[in-house]
């Protein structure tokens, strides 16, 4: 396993107990004998369950089956399963009979209906998923649901991550306590399009099921879709949200619910980017003066999907040069004078040249913190979008030169 990121957080959270839920973790040897590889949770009778899932086109069989299901509402319990080791993606008409025969399984073993089984598999493509080592120990797995245990879920998830991902919100809602807790994997093929990224966010309100997903597709425009490791969108991409009803009812949008979401999803979002294979940085690229806030969005993915301006990152380099390049290359509306450029406080670069006050030597430093911000302004009109990523350095060619290994 890779050594824990310099961008990890000291420890993982304390995440409340979620009324309705319970959660089990296990080993199946899927790839590796003796890891914990294997997740499942259940949702008692009455939840609501949103979600959303990667663009790709060669999305893998478990995607595919979520999508089929996800607007499907049942009365009995709902049940999430979450394998690490192989995405079973690219595995023909066998990675979708292999799904079929995890989610029997886990019915039979939990009570929910298969079309309230939801799969996720996460790990190497176009091999086959040994689910029989799976569905083995599914009955183990019911056996020992309890309240809690996201933290083991949350590694259990893991790939090439380096520390688990988790985060909470305890809010007040006229006078009852709604908790919200959530959990995440991610570490590369991390891109916006739902950049590899599992998600699954639970809490205790009541929320009807299009509320729902209308938050949650809403949210994820702002957060895991404003995140980029390396520009790669994952074949397995799934966030799912579950509302269990045992608390009070949220029945309109912008809340103090809704601004709570929004926390933990930008939260679990940061912390994919922070443990982007080989990250040393966590990186905001922040864009404004844009003329439309598409032209803002272009802008900021070119410079934080930029090998070069990464690299210059990774090299503690101020080569805003780079930063000029990525605008230029972005498609989106830009005029030479205009064009504004900071780093943090520092400005770099303005009406067309470096700023006269701008000294080489500040920009260096400035670029040996571990958490930047690269502001442009464009000039042109209100249009912003802001994008998180992270420096590219050779431990992301020494992880993924040696991925299968």
């Amino acid at each position: 396993m890779a050594p824990l990121s310099p961008l990890a957080p000291a420890a993982f959270p304390d995440l409340p107990d979620i009324a309705g839920l319970s959660v089990a973790a296990g080993a199946a040897g899927v790839r590796y004998p003796g890891r914990t590889d294997v997740m499942l949770a259940l949702l008692e009778p009455g939840a609501r369950v949103a979600g959303v899932f990667t663009r790709s086109s060669t999305r893998s069989a478990p995607v595919r089956d979520c999508e089929a299901k996800i607007a499907g509402e049942g009365d009995g319990p709902t049940a999430i399963l979450v394998n690490s080791g192989n995405s079973n993606a690219f595995t023909g008409r066998g990675g979708e009979e292999a799904v079929a025969r995890i989610c029997a399984g886990v019915a039979k073993a939990t009570g929910a209906g298969e079309a309230r089984v939801f799969t996720a598999s996460t790990g190497v493509i176009g091999e086959p998923l040994p689910d029989g080592r799976i569905t083995a120990v599914v009955a183990d797995l019911a056996a020992d649901l309890a309240p809690g245990g996201l933290e083991r879920a949350a590694r259990a998830i893991m790939t090439t991550d380096t520390f688990p991902k988790g985060s909470a919100r305890v809010i007040d809602m006229d006078g009852r306590e709604v908790r919200i807790a959530g959990i995440a994997k991610g570490s590369g093929m991390v891109a916006p399009d739902m950049g590899t990224m599992l998600v699954y966010i639970f809490t205790d309100a009541e929320v009807d099921r299009p509320l729902l997903q209308e938050m949650l597709s809403e949210l994820t425009e702002v957060t895991f879709n404003r995140i980029t490791v390396d520009g790669d969108t994952s074949t397995s991409d799934t966030l799912m949200l579950a509302a269990t009803a045992r608390s009070a009812r949220v029945d309109r949008r912008g809340g103090p619910f809704e601004a709570a979401l929004h926390e933990v999803m930008l939260d679990l979002a940061h912390q994919v980017v922070r443990d982007g294979e080989g990250a040393t940085k966590f990186v905001e690229v922040a864009v404004t003066g844009a003329e439309t806030e598409a032209d803002a969005r272009l802008v900021a993915g070119a410079i934080a999907n930029s090998p070069l301006v990464k690299t210059a990152i990774a090299g503690q380099d101020p080569n805003w040069g780079r930063v000029v390049m990525a605008v230029g290359k972005s498609g989106a509306a830009a005029d030479r004078d205009r064009l504004t450029i900071r780093f943090g406080d520092i400005l770099v670069a303005e009406n067309g040249w470096v700023a006269p006050g701008y000294r080489e030597e500040d920009g260096a430093a400035y670029m040996e913190g571990s958490e930047l911000t690269i502001g442009v302004d464009l000039g042109l009109g209100n249009g912003t979008a802001t994008m998180w990523t992270c420096d590219l350095t050779h431990g992301y060619i020494q992880i993924n030169a040696d991925y299968r290994s």
